[in-house]
Order: structure tokens, then sequence, then C-alpha cells
């Protein structure tokens, strides 16, 4: 949405990300709140420009749009933060990133005897992530439980032994298994690594209930602090782990890469006989039918393939009807691809539910379009529509995959939204040549095929005006450039790679 539209009682004043792009739509601010509506409308109070650094002064005035996504809790605003950044990597959050990080567990199965590590940042080194995890303390009171209980090894040695032993406090207190010395063979020994795992993936039933056993005897034999202290663990299992809150980085392997992770999990909750490495999405943009546009966006292995972008100028529906809109779209699109025997995507996502679908379907079966994958992503409860079944997918909110098509289905909203405003503010630009005494329709349409745009017209001085035009005197000339120049704002420019359809 854009910045000259943005109305605080809009916002949600709910925890969340908010994302800033510039005119060209380029993302160069992400960030988290508490209070969405209340962050938000800091950026836009004339007082904060003026008192604000010269960096953050910028920022604000680089703003042109702006979106933004709810969350539950504030963890989980401060994890979608960091990965919109590394995933868009925006100029001013570079300009003005601290250097906090959060706290990554790693587990690095190549080991011997491998065991949980605290890592602060996630390298390429074939290893296992999980987190980031914001709340530290909470982190290093669990891991370290974790050890204990699992009997996990807590030395710094990658190959332990006999030697080591000799080192080691957790002999005294008997919490490690002691692989080190053959106390448990090394296949015993990963099966506790594996169930550990299983704790960090949610399932901490088995550690909670053993947790509430060990509290209750502490508290029967009076010993309140140690009582205390595994009423701390449990609370932070349930924080840290617990299925509601857990939020991490899943594992790429060597080659791997988070878009094609995403790809290859679409494809599988979908049933498809293959990944879709290639899915492209179309949504509908106008006003009660007025300026009505449409986009298309691409996304090869799980990330934008700006080259394939297109846009579309609606021909022949000229009322507010979506899914007819959505026809017109798809029988253009796809007849100009059979035509010219250029290859389909593999996949298809409309933005919709049923309604939307079945207008893409029949779109596609009119123009005699090859079987392939047609979807409605629903951004109500963000459910998956698929042909000829009543039931919609529903993916866990923190797949990949969904987050991928949400990812597609906003880049898509975003282009369509661009293109409208870029042609209603045209309008708007246009219709000051009328506010001018002596500028008729004639005249009006000779100045634009003389300079070819209004854009090259604004530009242009008074005496080329003049010169160019005849009938256009200086006085007239002089006039056209003071209305035109004035209170005007630089259009948007459509990046190269963006054509029209």
């Amino acid at each position: 949405m854009r910045k000259s539209d943005f109305h605080p009682s809009e916002i949600p004043a709910k925890p969340g990300v908010y994302v800033y792009r510039d005119w060209s739509g380029k993302v160069i601010y992400v960030g988290k709140a508490a209070n969405l509506r209340r962050r938000m409308s800091s950026y836009f109070q004339p007082s904060r420009v003026m008192r604000a650094d010269a960096k953050l002064r910028s920022l604000i005035n680089s703003i042109e749009d702006w979106s933004y996504e709810t969350v539950r809790t504030e963890n989980e605003a401060l994890i979608l933060e960091s990965r919109l950044i590394k995933d868009y990597a925006p100029y001013y959050n570079i300009l003005m990133r601290d250097d906090k990080r959060y706290l990554l567990l790693k587990l690095d199965w190549t080991e011997k005897f491998p065991t949980l590590k605290l890592a602060r940042l996630k390298k390429n080194d074939g290893a296992q992530y999980f987190g980031p995890f914001p709340n530290g303390g909470a982190l290093r009171m669990t891991l370290e439980f974790l050890l204990a209980y699992f009997g996990l090894r807590a030395c710094r040695d990658s190959e332990p032994d006999a030697e080591t032993r000799k080192r080691c406090l957790k002999r005294i207190v008997n919490d490690c298994c002691a692989p080190c010395i053959g106390a448990v063979t090394p296949e015993e020994y990963r099966q506790r690594v594996k169930r550990a795992v299983a704790v960090l993936e949610g399932n901490i039933g088995e550690v909670t209930a053993a947790v509430k056993k060990q509290m209750a005897e502490a508290a029967a034999e009076e010993r309140y602090e140690k009582a205390a202290h595994l009423r701390d663990v449990m609370s932070n299992l349930e924080e840290v782990f617990g299925r509601r809150n857990r939020i991490f980085v899943r594992p790429e392997l060597p080659g791997s890469s988070p878009g094609r992770e995403a790809v290859a999990s679409l494809g599988k909750a979908l049933g498809l006989a293959a990944p879709p490495s290639r899915i492209i999405g179309f949504d509908i943009s106008n006003i009660l039918g007025k300026l009505a546009v449409a986009s298309l966006v691409a996304f090869r292995d799980g990330r934008p393939d700006r080259d394939n972008y297109r846009r579309f100028r609606i021909r022949t529906v000229h009322q507010s009807d979506d899914f007819a809109m959505m026809h017109e779209v798809l029988v253009r699109h796809f007849g100009r691809l059979l035509e010219e025997k250029r290859p389909l995507p593999d996949l298809v996502m409309v933005d919709g539910g049923k309604g939307q679908l079945s207008a893409a379907i029949d779109a596609l079966i009119e123009i005699n379009c090859p079987p392939l994958p047609v979807i409605g992503l629903a951004k109500r409860n963000e459910e998956i529509y698929l042909p000829g079944r009543s039931e919609p997918v529903v993916l866990d909110r923190h797949d990949p995959a969904l987050r991928m098509l949400q990812a597609l289905r906003d880049e898509a909203h975003r282009f369509a939204i661009t293109y409208h405003r870029e042609l209603r503010n045209k309008l708007i630009e246009q219709s000051k040549l009328d506010e001018i005494p002596g500028i008729g329709a004639n005249r009006k349409r000779e100045l634009l095929r003389t300079f070819g745009s209004l854009r090259a017209l604004k530009k242009a001085a008074p005496e080329t005006i003049a010169e160019k035009v005849p009938g256009i005197g200086a006085e007239l000339a002089g006039k056209i450039a003071e209305v035109l120049n004035r209170q005007s704002r630089p259009d948007n420019e459509r990046a190269q790679h963006e054509s029209i359809e």
C-alpha cells in the first residue's frame, strides 16, 4: 500500500513485521513490532522526520509502498524479521543494523559422537542447525538440561577419549553416558542424540513428564530450590521447543537451498509427480472495474524470476468482475504461449478461492490448453484449493511451501497494485492539460503525439513546446510548462525486465 494511503486505524495493534519498499518496488527496510499500528505510525509523523538522523530521514523519505504481516507473538516477529532480512538484504537494514545475532543450536552428524552446541552464525558446513532462538537465557538453561537428561557429551573435543574423560566434570555428576570410554556404543549414543533432536522438533511430552515427576519428588523431600529449578526448566522447554512456539531453520543439505526445499515440500503437499520448479501467479487490481489490470509473476526454484514478470490491461470486462477478468487474462496469456509453442509452467496459482480457480480452469479449457496443475490460494485462512476437491489443502503456517506461495501471492499483488497506481497517476497527470485554457482535445492529442508521453512533455522547455507543436505560441507553451510542473512528482519508472502484454 502506498505511503500516502497510510491510515493508522487500518493497521492492527498486534505483533508483526512490516516491509517498506521504494518507488520501484524494491524492499528497502524490514522491521518488527510488538504493536504494528504504533510502530508504523511513528514513521509517518512529521515531527519524527524533523528529529531523525540523516540515515533514518533518508529511509522515511524513500518509503513509497508498505505491507505488513501479523504473527502470534513478539518472538515470531523477531524470527520472521530475521528471515526476511536474509531473503531481501534491504539497504537500510544493512546501513542501520546492529551486531546482535540470535542463538542457534548446531549438530554436526559427521562427528564420531555428535552433540548439541550453541552457535551464532549458520555456516554452510553441512551441519544441522536449529533456531534462531530469541530468548538466549532460556535456551542455555534448556540445553544444559537436555545434555544431562540424554547423557550427551558437553566436552569440546570432537573425538573424546580416555584422556578427555580424566578432565571431564560431567563424570563427577554422572551427566554424560561416557561414549569416550566405551560405556555406550556409537550406535546407542546416536539414538540418544536422535531423541534429543525430537525434543527440538517439538516432541517434548516424554521430557516434561520426567521433569514433572522429578519436581514432585523434590517438593515432597522439601528440596524447594531444586523443585523451583525444575519448574523453570519445564517452562523453558515449552517456551523454546513447544510445538506452538516452535520456529526453527530447517537444515540445508549440501547443494540445496531454502527455495528448492519449499518447492519440493509444495510438490509433495499437492501430490505432484515432480516438484514445480517454475510457478506463475496471477492477481487482479481495479477500483469498481475502473483501470482494471492484472499481473503475472514468476518464481523459479522458489525465488522471483523477474525477467518473466508480465502485466496486462483488462480489455473486455468493464464492470467489477474479478472472475471474468481472471478468465480474460489467462485466455490471453496461455493462448499466446500455445500459439508461439513456448513451454508451460509447472504450476499456476491464482489469488483467491474456488471462484477464481474455476475461472482459471474454464479459461484453460476454452483454449484447449494441455492439462497442468492449477491452484487457488485463499487469503483469509491461507487455504489451497485444487480442482475437483471440495476440501482445501491446509498447510502449517510455518511450512516453507506455504511461505513460498504467500510470497508469490504478495509479489503478484504488489506488482498489480503498482501498475494500477501508475495508470491512475498518469490519468491524473494528463487531466492537468484539461485545466489549461486553450488546450482542447485536438491540441492535447497533438502534444502527447509529438512528445510521446506526458513525462517527456514535462521535461520540455516552453520554447521547445512552442517550436515543435503548431498553433502553440510562447505564452501558451509557458502556461503548459507551469501547470505540468506544479507539485509534480517523479513518475514510476518501469524496470527494464518488466514487459506488458
